[in-house]
């Protein structure tokens, strides 16, 4: 599933190409929305909250979540009245179109996609806890989420939007290894403030990047510390860095950690 970091880099792309310009026509190929057409609204801006996607018109909010296989694409006008030839996934995946006269937005394999009334975006987004992209982050806030039950595992927490927005799987990962914090460890063993920092300053340090990096090497195989690596010497110590499963079995996440570099219990800087 995308991290918070590829839903605002899409949103920011979005929103350089549409805010500010009246939209020409919308599709949605879901029943619920086959038949809106938002043609005439004006689409002020494109945010990301967490890892939902909010596209923003005079009274209409378009709410999309990639999920594991979504993503937006822009192309021209000229592209999609050739057929949609141009196309750079199948055509059948299509799942929104948002037209300007300049831009169009196409939206493929969308984990979800609806309309809503901007003053009911609370619907969506209202459950999240505070984005760790949003430039006024509420760190005290997000802490205290997460403080809410001490007996949960570390791992599984910083992975509830509720508590905190836009970490996903490898972030979780990747700064675990780095506070040198056991995944299976509990809330109330460690020290959040540290972890919250450092994930806030990784994902930062990603948002512009279209390779995301955790070790500052950008090639191929040499981007992640822990995840990803299975039964491969870690980085730092050659200790073989392992896998297991953490999370409801409906919501299992896959972990990696080095039992050496992360030992249990512990919380220390690498």
């Amino acid at each position: 599933m995308p991290e918070g970091d590829t839903v605002w880099r899409a949103a920011h792309h979005l929103n350089e190409a549409l805010a500010g310009r009246v939209l020409t026509g919308t599709e949605f190929r879901v029943p619920r929305y086959a038949t809106v057409d938002l043609a005439g609204q004006v689409l002020h801006e494109v945010v990301s909250v967490g890892k939902h996607l909010l596209m923003r018109t005079d009274d209409w909010s378009i709410h999309s979540h990639l999920k594991m296989e979504g993503s937006w694409h822009l192309y021209r006008p000229a592209t999609l009245a050739r057929g949609g030839t141009g196309l750079r996934r199948p055509a059948h995946t299509v799942r929104a179109i948002v037209r300007t006269d300049e831009w169009v937005a196409v939206g493929f394999s969308l984990g979800k996609i609806e309309v809503l009334a901007r003053d009911d975006e609370a619907s969506a987004v209202g459950h999240l806890g505070p984005d760790v992209l949003d430039p006024e982050f509420d760190r005290e806030l997000a802490l205290a989420n997460l403080r809410r039950d001490p007996d949960a595992l570390v791992f599984n927490a910083l992975h509830d939007q509720r508590n905190l927005a836009g970490f996903g799987n490898e972030f979780v990962n990747e700064m675990l290894y780095l506070s040198g914090i056991d995944p299976h460890t509990r809330v109330g063993d460690v020290d959040l403030e540290r972890v919250v920092d450092r994930g806030v300053r990784l994902i930062v340090a990603n948002r512009d990047r279209v390779e995301r990096t955790f070790t500052g090497n950008a090639r191929p195989g040499q981007m992640t510390w822990v995840f990803g690596r299975t039964d491969r010497p870690c980085r730092r110590c050659d200790t073989t860095i392992r896998e297991t499963a953490l999370g409801p079995l409906t919501r299992e996440r896959r972990v990696y950690w080095c039992p050496t570099c992360q030992p249990a219990s512990s919380g220390r800087d690498l």
